[in-house]
């Protein structure tokens, strides 16, 4: 009658097939091994406080004790990518992991969780950089961090691509110098909270390609430059298009000229994103088509209105909107007022 009892369990995904574990067990120095295979993703299955006061970087946070907590790492990760998981001690890793295996996922846990972690001398960050994970055409995965502003860190394949870096803003500073450096940096104007000296020195390596408009590149001293319109196949599987970025309102035409700054589009394994910089609801957004991922500006005088922005996204039509460079504008009634359109907004502290 116990057998029966757990093999029904395990169907309804509270057991592991008449209970059988299905995934792995793996000490510190493996585990720390693993994590150095850029195909597998990390996931700390503890609350958001926990998450806060110490985590292993790179770690993305799903709390294994809410509802929607399968729904949510299948919209993050793949089947096909292993993943590493941990908790505090390895116990509710363990429990998440099992519930995983049910859904076909390949889980390694973290056997005595972040405290064995610690103990065995290894680093933790109470770095706290909000993270939204999409998977491209293929499956691979591609990360955006939430860094400040108009600054995007993205992950994917093990490369590092970092948008309009900024070491400070206003009361928030960025640490640069403990992020790998870029592979790709772009920058899409001249402006204080975009172009930063600093940050592009301290990310720069020496397989990094600084890509960038031509008055940010004459101010730094190089750079690639692309103006508007001009496309980059700049590796086989990651092509970039700079697209218009200005004003268009009477009184502001001075803050982004027409012609001067890029908006960018990336195209990373088919997974298309519109970096759309400082920038109006322009017309040539009307050609900007098929877009998976958009970042729109929200802070009048120097981008858009709300009005605007929400003209704009019904014009580019992305799945995902992030609005950003946002400042002190209230963005926070966006969803609402995109929730018929199909749009799935998110707002991240992009201030």
């Amino acid at each position: 009658m116990k057998k029966i009892l757990t093999c029904l369990l395990s169907t309804l995904g509270l057991l592991t097939a008449c209970g059988q574990q299905n995934f792995e067990n793996a000490e510190v120095l493996d585990f720390s091994e693993l994590m150095e295979n850029p195909s597998v993703v990390l996931l700390d299955v503890r609350t958001a406080a926990e998450y806060a006061e110490g985590h292993i970087e790179g770690a993305v946070n799903i709390d294994q004790g809410q509802s929607d907590f399968v729904k949510k790492v299948k919209a993050a990760f793949s089947t096909d990518q292993k993943i590493a998981i941990y908790c505090r001690s390895g116990r509710r890793s363990a429990s998440a992991a099992e519930r995983l295996a049910v859904e076909g996922y390949q889980c390694v846990n973290l056997k005595g969780g972040i405290i064995a972690w610690k103990e065995a001398g290894k680093p933790v960050t109470t770095e706290t950089y909000e993270v939204d994970i999409f998977k491209t055409k293929s499956g691979k995965t591609v990360k955006f961090h939430a860094l400040v502003h108009a600054s995007i860190r993205v992950e994917y394949d093990g490369k590092e691509i970092e948008i309009d870096p900024v070491t400070k803003l206003g009361n928030k500073v960025i640490d640069y110098a403990a992020m790998p450096k870029a592979d790709y940096l772009f920058v899409t104007h001249e402006h204080g909270d975009h172009f930063n000296q600093d940050a592009i020195s301290i990310l720069s390596g020496e397989k990094t390609r600084f890509i960038t408009n031509k008055r940010c590149a004459d101010m730094y001293g190089s750079g690639e430059v692309m103006a508007n319109g001009d496309k980059i196949q700049i590796a086989d599987d990651f092509t970039v298009e700079a697209v218009p970025a200005y004003n268009t309102t009477e009184g502001h035409l001075q803050f982004h000229p027409k012609g001067r700054d890029n908006g960018y589009v990336l195209t990373i394994d088919g997974l298309r994103i519109y970096i759309a910089g400082d920038t109006e609801d322009i017309p040539e957004m009307e050609s900007i088509k098929d877009i998976d991922i958009a970042f729109l500006p929200c802070n009048q005088p120097y981008t858009m209105t709300t009005e605007q922005l929400v003209k704009a996204a019904r014009i580019v039509k992305p799945k995902v909107l992030f609005p950003y460079h946002y400042g002190q504008t209230d963005v926070s009634g966006l969803p609402a007022l995109l929730q018929g359109d199909g749009i799935d907004v998110r707002i991240r502290h992009y201030e």
